[in-house]
């Protein structure tokens, strides 16, 4: 054995890297967290948790806020992506065929796609 393995154990060193670990998926939380909230306008009074309650205020938004958060994030996406006309034909073809809506709501759909 060397002499630096005997001053840092190798159970040491795991138990660095495991806190080094938490340490930086509790910041990505953190970022994930705050991204989520500020993008929302529906809510208020999360950032005062965070601060004064910070591990706590992020564990407490996740139970309460993360199933939902995907799909805020989802929602985000589609916007940004879906808004040109041929995707919103496209989209309102897809439900035609699969029978959800029938042929004058495509219609309507694509009427309103089209005008944009």
């Amino acid at each position: 054995m060397t002499l630096a393995s005997a001053e840092y154990p190798f159970l040491n060193l795991m138990w660095t890297m495991l806190v080094f670990f938490c340490w930086i998926a509790w910041f990505w939380l953190l970022f994930v967290a705050f991204g989520d909230l500020f993008r929302r306008a529906d809510v208020s009074g999360w950032t005062v948790v965070f601060v004064l309650l910070p591990f706590f205020g992020i564990l407490l938004y996740f139970v309460t806020q993360g199933r939902h958060i995907l799909d805020r994030q989802r929602g985000r996406e589609m916007s940004t992506s879906d808004n040109t006309g041929a995707a919103q034909i496209a989209e309102a073809r897809r439900l035609l065929e699969q029978g959800v809506i029938d042929d004058a709501e495509y219609q309507s759909l694509k009427r309103k796609a089209l005008a944009r």
